[in-house]
């Protein structure tokens, strides 16, 4: 594809060929999912952040995403991922010194713990905690998993939801007030159902729609796919403390691949997974999400936003504030103003 030919990320000069006019830039937002690292060679921190939320959006702050980015390179292995909440804190406070624009980069964080410590989870949330300057808001846990060869797997097994020693953790987290962000994959969400419901005041948020699976033995199922990750989406929707993110949608362009796709074309492909999540869940548990860089290998953080509000476009005004920043803000308990 264009966006990457011959690069190891996201190709900076190929989206910069193509712009648009910002829709209803007045329009607050808090961006709930983004990544800052230096992969592969590729470096996205707070400065090529800055740029990006200074496109034309009303980005008002951000809340960073765990992507096991600056882990500490030595001692305990379940006390590394402190180097990560230690990195954003300083991110956060270079942000809020105003040097990098008026938006809050990182004022909030989910981290990583591992949670098959069970109850020994305590004591390195409290480190996170600290350590974050009362930025760290919660945990995310990445189970994505199924049994076809072809799919990347990130959990060791199935049905780690279900595993006595992460129940116990995920009750440390609801002791504590924390919240859950889950990422995994769309025959997966029943396991969402049976978490939400067995813990019933602990605030989930699922990450990416519930990541439709499109591809391996997938890929010439794609309207069963749809039928079922909808219906599944329907019944984590039942949940009253699960939240979704609306974004990282899979996109199979239709347009010219030589040139940067335009918010048109990017809100046609994304409406479809997007518009029944809002339905289910409503405006109030949905929220718009960048997942930039990794959305930046394929459209810029202008056109991204600007897809979202194309297709919030039919939305009343309060919708879209909770779309846009009202939800982000009641998942991740942020009093920005």
């Amino acid at each position: 594809m264009a966006a990457n030919t011959g690069q190891t990320g996201p190709n900076d000069a190929w989206l910069a060929t193509f712009t648009e006019a910002v829709i209803e830039p007045d329009l607050p937002i808090i961006d709930p999912h983004h990544h800052l690292w230096l992969r592969n060679g590729y470096l996205y921190l707070l400065p090529e952040l800055a740029t990006d939320m200074a496109s034309g959006h009303n980005v008002i702050a951000t809340v960073y995403a765990e992507c096991h980015s600056m882990y500490r390179a030595d001692g305990p292995t379940a006390e590394r991922s402190l180097g990560e909440t230690e990195f954003v804190a300083g991110i956060a406070a270079m942000s809020d010194s105003g040097t990098f624009g008026s938006s809050l980069a990182c004022a909030a964080m989910f981290g990583n713990v591992d949670m098959t410590l069970g109850g020994a989870v305590e004591p390195l949330l409290e480190q996170h905690i600290t350590l974050s300057g009362g930025r760290f808001r919660g945990v995310r846990y990445s189970t994505g998993w199924d049994p076809a060869p072809e799919i990347h797997n990130v959990a060791p097994a199935a049905k780690m939801l279900a595993d006595p020693r992460v129940r116990e953790a995920v009750a440390v987290l609801d002791r504590m007030g924390l919240s859950l962000d889950l990422w995994l994959y769309h025959p997966q969400l029943d396991e969402v159902v049976e978490l939400g419901a067995a813990f019933p005041n602990l605030t989930i948020i699922l990450n990416h729609v519930g990541s439709p699976i499109l591809g391996g033995p997938y890929r010439d199922k794609l309207d069963e796919v749809r039928r079922d990750w909808e219906a599944a989406i329907r019944r984590v929707a039942q949940c009253s403390n699960v939240f979704v993110k609306l974004g990282a949608v899979p996109m199979r362009r239709t347009g010219d691949k030589n040139i940067p796709p335009g918010s048109e074309e990017v809100a046609g492909a994304w409406r479809p997974y997007i518009e029944p999540c809002i339905e289910a869940f409503g405006a109030d548990r949905s929220m718009f999400e960048s997942n930039f860089p990794v959305q930046k290998r394929w459209t810029s953080y202008q056109v991204t936003w600007n897809a979202f509000k194309r297709i919030a476009s039919g939305a009343s005004d309060m919708e879209k504030s909770s779309l846009f920043a009202g939800a982000a803000a009641a998942a991740y308990r942020m009093d920005v103003r």
